[in-house]
């Protein structure tokens, strides 16, 4: 599914393809404003984090689910070093 996400480290938007699974895709329930995560891929080496809202997902390099624990707040805190 092509996708435009915001790529930090470049400073620039980006159309990329990822192929969003269950294996490599976490989605959270508890969300209740536009900031909020509802959604972290792996992709490339690094992590797609989307916000509820109608943001684009920001791709952060460097970056796991697994390395931030598969966490919503975590990659919150991760899209705010980087936003």
């Amino acid at each position: 599914m092509e996708m435009t996400v915001y790529n930090p480290q470049k400073g620039r938007l980006e159309t990329i393809d990822p192929e969003i699974t269950d294996e490599n895709t976490t989605w959270f329930e508890n969300y209740r404003k536009d900031q909020d995560i509802y959604m972290i891929t792996d992709f490339k080496g690094g992590v797609i984090i989307k916000e509820l809202g109608y943001g684009y997902p920001v791709w952060i390099y460097d970056a796991t689910r697994s390395e931030i624990g598969h966490s919503q707040k975590k990659a919150k805190k991760l899209r705010d070093q980087y936003v």
